[in-house]
């Protein structure tokens, strides 16, 4: 069974998804009962909003169907809500799906583990002017990420706001920096320079149809799987 769900009194509630999106009829009709859409699905793609997609998470948990989550910018109390819904259900949570973004990610882990403090690193992000979180999702996956080779977590080591007489930059902080503008997917830069040479490594979208793909991907891998909160690494096997 397929299935599509939107929020309450969406313009395109009772109407079919393969009209709308591709001008031809596919029977798929688009719902605003959420719980009706996941019951008797084997997974749920979400990709909305933090509030919504832990509320997905508790009926995926209860209705017994995976959940892929694309969505970002949780905070601490909401992360730990779709902690608990993952002992009942595989839940496979990315900042980012694309396959060249999680390459990125266990690569820069690789080089933060094998380069030293005198090596800053600095992440770049832009994206396009209706996004509404920063840092995005995927530069806090690729920030953790430099966290974990240097055997640190994160909120140890982020610097997310540079203004003013900022003092000199503090050793082994990681540095993030947001762009937003016009239509931009999505671009990714980590940045490791020291004081005689600088590693850069990019990923940029060209297309939306590379998270698709992949929350695809994660939804056919997780079918099956034992309840647990999983990552595209293990979806892709590059772990």
């Amino acid at each position: 069974m397929h299935s599509v769900s939107e929020i309450k009194n969406h313009k395109w509630i009772g109407r079919d998804i393969g009209q709308i999106m591709y001008g031809k009829n596919n029977n798929v009709i688009v719902s605003e009962n959420l719980h009706e859409s996941i019951e008797g699905s084997d997974a749920v793609i979400d990709f909305t909003q933090p509030d919504n997609t832990v509320y997905c998470s508790n009926l995926c948990a209860d209705l017994g169907a995976a959940h892929i989550i694309g969505t970002t910018g949780f905070n601490e109390n909401q992360e730990n809500e779709i902690l608990n819904s993952s002992r009942k259900t595989p839940i496979v949570k990315a900042g980012n799906m694309s396959l060249g973004v999680n390459m990125l990610t266990k690569l820069v882990e690789k080089v933060a583990k094998s380069l030293d403090l005198d090596f800053d690193v600095e992440i770049l992000e832009m994206h396009h002017r209706n996004k509404v979180d920063a840092p995005s999702g995927t530069a806090l996956m690729l920030g953790e990420s430099v966290a974990s080779g240097r055997g640190k977590k994160l909120s140890e080591l982020a610097s997310y706001n540079k203004e003013g007489i900022t003092g000199i930059r503090e050793k082994g902080r990681i540095g993030f920096a947001s762009l937003r503008g016009g239509g931009v997917i999505g671009e990714h830069e980590v940045i490791f320079a020291s004081e005689n040479e600088k590693i850069s490594k990019k990923h940029e979208a060209l297309t939306r149809n590379i998270f698709a793909n992949g929350a695809i991907k994660a939804a056919i891998w997780a079918v099956g799987k034992v309840p647990g909160l999983y990552g595209m690494s293990d979806v892709l096997g590059i772990d």
